[in-house]
């Protein structure tokens, strides 16, 4: 096969861990769609997007689920609210939560389960073991060292702004190139690589700013700054913070908890990210995407109207800062 131009969209997999003793015996996202057995026990490791939800998903089926992370705390990356807020919550629906930890062998049982040893010696006793510890790029046996496409440590593809290799007519976009791994940025790759590659008009796709969601119970909806990262850009900046049962959970007799979160800064009043944890959190966070894209302020946000009764009301609704942090100090 010859072509004028040639796109590498392969796309990745999970990262396997041949350095755990039965790691054999372990299962990655794709089989648990086909398990033939829903398992009474379930022991995941790892901390980030598939961990967590792939946890609240058995969880939710009546499964006894571990959830095992090597950080300080789950879904690193986000904002430090959210992710204490989210292991809270998940704990006191009933799902073990073990930071600071990792799996140091499995061994099958005679009777078919699973005996997991994790970090101290403690022994987990499970049907299944779920690792969940990131993903690598599929670019193994491609021929891409031989023509001499640059890659990465981990074996991602170099590309420019433009998704352009350091061969003038190859591209690569996606997980293979290990910028953002997220299904909506590969498709908003390819759209820039179309207008750059065929119709003259060159394109990069724009990385900053991406509204994402944590499909979690309850959701995670995030875009822009946590307020770790805004500290770390801005000398003074303003935090709005609102914890609260959503109206449907008072109704319903729930004890659950929604969070609500601005990260403004306090020179320009440049709204830096908002973060939401609670129900529909993720239809917010593509909302919002919108105005943070925009450069909108917090005076913006004050003066649009409420819709009552929502929760998405708190967005527009919280006039005097919780806090603020100058120069790295809370004040």
């Amino acid at each position: 096969v010859t072509a004028d131009q040639i796109l590498i969209a392969t796309g990745g997999r999970p990262a396997p861990h041949p350095a755990l003793p039965g790691h054999e015996h372990c299962i990655f996202s794709n089989e648990a769609f086909d398990l033939k057995e829903l398992p009474k026990a379930i022991m995941i490791e790892g901390g980030g997007y598939i961990a967590v939800e792939f946890a609240n998903i058995f969880h939710g089926l009546g499964v006894d689920t571990t959830l095992v992370y090597r950080g300080k705390e789950i879904l690193s990356r986000f904002d430090m609210d959210l992710r204490r807020m989210l292991h809270e919550t998940m704990e006191k629906k009933g799902i073990k939560i073990l930071c600071h930890a990792v799996s140091e062998w499995i061994r099958k049982r005679p009777d078919g389960r699973l005996d997991a040893v994790v970090t101290g010696g403690k022994v987990l006793t499970v049907d299944q073991v779920m690792l969940a510890i990131g993903r690598l790029p599929n670019t193994e046996n491609m021929g891409l060292e031989g023509v001499g496409i640059e890659m990465t440590k981990t074996g991602a593809i170099n590309v420019d702004q433009y998704s352009r290799t350091n061969i003038d007519n190859i591209w690569a976009i996606g997980d293979v190139t290990n910028r953002v791994q997220l299904t909506p940025v590969a498709i908003h790759e390819a759209l820039c690589f179309v207008e750059t590659a065929f119709k003259g008009n060159p394109t990069a796709p724009d990385h900053d700013t991406i509204a994402t969601a944590v499909f979690s119970q309850p959701e995670i909806g995030t875009v822009g700054l946590s307020e770790d990262e805004a500290i770390k850009r801005f000398s003074d900046v303003e935090i709005y913070r609102a914890t609260f049962r959503p109206m449907r959970h008072t109704l319903s007799g729930r004890d659950e908890k929604m969070l609500v979160k601005l990260v403004v800064d306090g020179t320009s009043k440049k709204v830096l990210g908002v973060h939401i944890l609670g129900p529909d959190a993720g239809e917010m966070a593509q909302l919002l995407g919108i105005p943070l894209k925009a450069g909108l302020t917090k005076d913006d946000f004050d003066r649009t109207m409420a819709v009552h009764p929502t929760a998405a009301e708190e967005l527009v609704t919280m006039y005097k800062p919780t806090y603020r942090v100058k120069d790295g100090e809370r004040v």
